[in-house]
């Protein structure tokens, strides 16, 4: 990146990770602006900290930043035809995608790197979390808000630790230069821009050549890893790997385990508490404390950083907890991540009704996943989808949420398709029939599109069962 740079406009500052570069730039004194097409609590936030956002296509602000001092971001979410892209492009800025300037950012700083089809962002939140209460400490960059610090970056001068969220769209984790990585999953996804399940594998493949020093990958996995030179190390849940959780159990609303580590010698850390009672979460904890464990974190800063890990937003979020309703919001997208926050749910609660709310994203995906979404949503005793949030795409002709509810076994009125305007009252109806009969339930809304804006509605309507 050239040294003259002292303004970033940010193309697409509304995402998650955007977003988090975009504050990494202005806390080190940067002059920071960009454009999104959308306002939201992310952006609403970046404004509120000094940040100008511009939600329209007029050019009267770019025009005003000098191309010689100006680095432009941009994210492949943003089309080329956009008005200020196209603008920007015209004139000759610098402009970089996300990842570019990330990876530069993992070459001057130990990157410590987490990839995979799910999984990555809490078990990178989960790992600057460890880290950042340690006498290792770190900055992160990561892809969703840390419970723990509302937030979805960290700034440690004093730490050459960078914990970064490397996200396979658009193969953007190329770029990146990992000291060590964590590679949770490889499930197929985004195939219009891979194409093929095999290609999806061998842009992990190369992905893992990448790293320099250690790779911690899920057991299974390594096989299709055989590029990288690294140091490999694999984890999993009650099975053989380098580190393995066993003994799981719930107490009190907490998930225990021992954490078996199995290098030169055997050794056990018992009784792990996990206050974020997810199933899942098991797995992407041994993840994280193997990397702790790998860069020199005690025992004591592993059990006190896992105890004390509040989770990140929408990651399974327990809004609403009473004995006779409960309600979660989780950002699952993908049939595996379905499957799991099902599952955990299942777990959770293995006597009460569950009412499935879900909002599938992007038309692409819902077409090559369409037969997995209907297997696992048809796990629901009821299932109310949502219309399929487009986001970058176009309609694809005849996928539509009533084509994907026609793939699942006959549910008759226990699955239907509803509009956002109804949805509210719809769970409401749903809810209050099954409590009628003395029926207790649990209601999850998942997706990751703008779902999440209906959560608070959902909340406050459900919070009458709160005294009862």
């Amino acid at each position: 990146m050239k040294n003259s740079i002292d303004t970033y406009y940010f193309l697409g500052i509304g995402g998650i990770g955007m977003s988090a570069l975009a504050r990494y730039f202005a806390a080190k004194g940067f002059r920071v602006l960009g454009y999104d097409r959308t306002s939201s609590l992310l952006t609403k936030q970046l404004e509120q900290e000094g940040i100008m956002v511009q939600y329209d296509d007029a050019l009267d602000i770019v025009r005003t930043l000098d191309i010689s001092s100006t680095l432009v971001v941009r994210t492949p979410a943003v089309p080329e035809d956009a008005p200020v892209y196209a603008y920007l492009r015209e004139m000759g800025f610098s402009i970089l995608k996300r990842a570019e300037v990330l990876g530069h950012l993992t070459r001057r700083e130990r990157a410590l790197c987490v990839a995979g089809t799910h999984g990555k962002t809490t078990t990178s939140t989960m790992l600057a979390h460890l880290l950042h209460g340690s006498h290792l400490s770190c900055s992160a960059f990561l892809g969703g808000i840390s419970n723990n610090y509302h937030t979805n970056l960290l700034i440690d001068k004093s730490s050459d630790l960078v914990v970064v969220e490397a996200d396979e769209y658009d193969r953007s984790f190329h770029h990146l230069t990992p000291y060590i990585s964590v590679i949770t999953s490889m499930d197929p996804d985004h195939l219009d821009i891979y194409g093929t399940e095999q290609s999806y594998y061998d842009s992990f493949a190369h992905y893992a050549s990448l790293v320099t020093h250690a790779l911690v990958v899920k057991k299974g996995l390594e096989g299709r890893l055989s590029q990288s030179s690294a140091r490999v190390y694999t984890f999993a849940v009650e099975g053989d790997a380098d580190f393995v959780a066993r003994n799981i159990r719930y107490d009190n609303g907490v998930i225990v385990f021992d954490l078996h580590i199995g290098l030169q010698t055997e050794e056990v850390i018992s009784n792990m508490r996990l206050c974020v009672p997810v199933w899942v979460n098991v797995e992407n904890s041994v993840a994280a404390l193997a990397v702790g464990y790998l860069l020199g974190m005690t025992e004591a800063e592993l059990r006190a950083g896992l105890e004390s890990f509040a989770g990140v937003y929408r990651r399974f979020n327990m809004h609403v907890n009473t004995p006779s309703v409960s309600y979660v919001d989780d950002y699952a997208h993908h049939p595996q991540e379905l499957e799991a926050s099902i599952e955990s749910v299942r777990r959770l609660y293995p006597d009460r009704r569950l009412l499935v709310v879900f909002q599938p994203h992007l038309f692409s995906r819902t077409r090559d996943f369409a037969f997995g979404f209907a297997r696992v949503l048809s796990e629901a005793d009821s299932l109310l989808l949502l219309p399929i949030y487009p986001a970058r795409e176009w309609p694809i002709e005849g996928v539509t949420s009533e084509w994907l509810l026609s793939l699942l076994p006959q549910h008759g009125a226990a699955a239907q398709v509803v509009e956002k305007a109804q949805l509210v009252s719809r769970i409401s109806e749903i809810v209050q029939a099954w409590n009628a009969s003395g029926e207790p339930c649990v209601v999850m809304t998942l997706g990751a599109g703008d779902i999440d804006r209906l959560v608070s509605d959902i909340k406050q309507n459900l919070t009458i069962y709160e005294q009862s």
